[in-house]
């Protein structure tokens, strides 16, 4: 294994890039006809499959910045398409769900994305399919995993307070 990084090569970066492109292909899409950004887009989207989340469990299930995710939910508030209303037990606690334009608009631009999926898949055979959602389910439970102990590792007294470690270190959650 060579210790040069070649971009080309590396896992991460070829997996940004793919994300990108997909993402800025369909996200094309809802920007011009509903106005939505792709970070609107998929808080619409985990808001329609889980009903109704705190802001902190949006940013957990789309593992996008918590910055990004207030942004995006507070241009959906204002324009209806998101209900927020206090949880009971904690005023501080707010839940998030979608409106009924919010779940209309969801029916008008989940069909597209679907449509934009499987042609992005119709290159792969069905088994090259299978073995792609075994990949990626794999890779994700194992990031999980490396996350996790990155973040053990980076907390450990012996590594210095945060301020002494690499930006990067600091900010492996997000924050």
């Amino acid at each position: 294994m060579s210790s040069s990084l070649q971009l080309e090569q590396f896992l991460p970066y070829r997996l940004s890039l793919l994300s990108n492109m997909v993402s800025r292909s369909i996200a094309q899409h809802y920007q011009e006809k509903h106005g939505l950004s792709t970070t609107q887009w998929r808080v619409i989207a985990v808001l329609r499959q889980f009903s109704s989340l705190t802001a902190t469990q949006l940013v957990e299930r789309t593992a996008m910045d918590k910055v990004a995710i207030h942004r995006a939910v507070r241009g959906l508030i204002e324009r209806g398409l998101l209900l927020r209303r206090e949880a009971s037990n904690d005023r501080r606690r707010q839940w998030l769900s979608l409106s009924e334009e919010g779940i209309a608009l969801h029916s008008q631009v989940a069909p597209k994305a679907i449509e934009y999926e499987q042609q992005l898949l119709s290159c792969l055979g069905d088994t090259e399919r299978a073995q792609l959602e075994q990949i990626i389910s794999q890779l994700t439970e194992h990031a999980s995993q490396l996350e996790q102990q990155w973040l053990q590792e980076t907390a450990e007294p012996d590594q210095g307070s945060p301020s002494d470690l690499p930006q990067s270190s600091v900010n492996i959650a997000g924050e």
